[in-house]
């Protein structure tokens, strides 16, 4: 039941927003019945003739007699809304929310005329009632990055991330939901940062953050000796030797190499259970032929969990170096139904189709391949213009490059 749909264009109003059906407008019983029913026939008429003005005072009329009416409360609500009188607007869009209180789109618009009253608290408290409710993808937006707006203001950045991820959850791919989740993420992760540095200052974790800034910016040494003050630090931080490890073995100075095996070492030793360190590890030993230890860590990663992707893809490598590609075929076949965009399977698969005469798997397999090598450069070339590293790309995923599973 779209009040707004009728005359939108009329009004010259972008928002789409959703009310009650005038069409169904339950009128009033006994003596003024017959009038009431009139002043509902009218005012759908006005409508539906593009003539919402004329409306308006029907629904009053109407209401006059039958305060109760939650239809014409939500329907006057909203075409005063359009009128930009917020202030009359609120107090239908309440009356009809008494009488009906799970009419979401009403509870919406009830939100969005409070923010324009300067209301924000009962606007957020309204906003966010309705955003899980809405099905209706414009309007969802609308109400749900005015809500994020509010949220931000008050800096109540753990719920505006909240709303920016029920917003990606509705439209994932909607550029402005994405900026304003990526606005979000962005101020709160600096709000942290300074809360860091004003409470540990020294900290081996203040440490760890400063090495992870510097990541961002492709400062590679700079981060490795981050990552190093903060092990002087706490030498006991968790995660610290794998993000040092993680940092040596993606520099282009091989000699880090051995040095990102140490620490690789250390991290495992530190968690037996950290499945990662284990992968990494092993696809370091790969690198200097160290085959029969690495496919040892590989088997106890998928062990643990058949679905570790960069397990497969580098026990596979193994198996086919070995010469045993039927061995190393399911691993690939597994590791791409687990992680679609995983270019080094793609490619290894390719090379196993074509070793086992499986010309046309091969040939798909290369051309996916391909295809997702060229989303990642173009990826990196973006965010090489920012002076920043890509997310979720390194040289090492490359075969040309040489690199294993990273």
């Amino acid at each position: 039941m779209l009040v707004v749909g009728m005359y939108r264009r009329h009004l010259g109003i972008g928002l789409v927003a959703a009310a009650l059906s005038l069409g169904s407008v339950a009128v009033a019983q006994g003596d003024n019945a017959s009038q009431a029913r009139q002043h509902a026939v009218r005012a759908d008429a006005a409508l539906k003739a593009g003539h919402p003005d004329q409306a308006i005072p029907e629904f009053e009329a109407l209401l006059r007699i039958d305060p109760t009416n939650v239809d014409a409360q939500a329907n006057l609500g909203v075409l005063l809304y359009f009128k930009q009188r917020f202030d009359l607007a609120e107090e239908h869009f309440r009356s009809a929310l008494a009488g009906e209180p799970s009419l979401s789109k009403i509870r919406g618009l009830l939100g969005l005329s409070e923010r324009a009253l300067g209301q924000r608290d009962a606007a957020i408290d309204d906003l966010q009632q309705a955003l899980p409710q809405l099905d209706e993808p414009k309007f969802a937006k609308q109400v749900g990055l005015a809500l994020l707006e509010l949220q931000s203001a008050k800096q109540d950045l753990a719920g505006a991330v909240a709303t920016a991820q029920q917003l990606r959850s509705k439209a994932p791919e909607d550029p402005e939901i994405l900026y304003a989740s990526y606005r979000t993420a962005t101020d709160l992760a600096g709000d942290s940062l300074l809360s860091l540095s004003l409470a540990a200052p020294n900290s081996g974790q203040m440490q760890m953050a400063i090495a992870h800034e510097l990541l961002r910016v492709r400062d590679l040494p700079g981060a490795i000796a981050s990552f190093r003050r903060a092990i002087v630090a706490n030498p006991a931080l968790p995660g610290v030797h794998f993000e040092l490890a993680e940092a040596l073995y993606a520099s282009p100075n091989t000699a880090d190499h051995p040095l990102a095996e140490q620490e690789y070492r250390k991290a495992v030793a530190a968690n037996p259970q950290d499945l990662q360190a284990k992968v990494r590890l092993a696809d370091v030993l790969v690198e200097r032929s160290a085959m029969d230890e690495a496919a040892g860590l590989y088997q106890q990663a998928l062990k643990a969990n058949p679905h570790n992707v960069d397990a497969a893809v580098g026990l596979a490598h193994i198996d086919s170096e070995r010469g045993d590609d039927a061995a190393a075929l399911p691993l690939l076949e597994q590791a791409i139904a687990d992680d679609p965009s995983n270019m080094l399977a793609r490619f290894r698969l390719s090379t196993v189709d074509r070793k086992l005469k499986r010309l046309e798997d091969a040939k798909r397999e290369l051309a996916e391949y391909q295809k997702l090598k060229a989303l990642k450069d173009k990826l990196r070339g973006t965010y090489s213009t920012m002076k920043l590293a890509a997310p979720g790309t390194s040289d090492a995923e490359t075969p040309e490059s040489g690199g294993m599973s990273h």
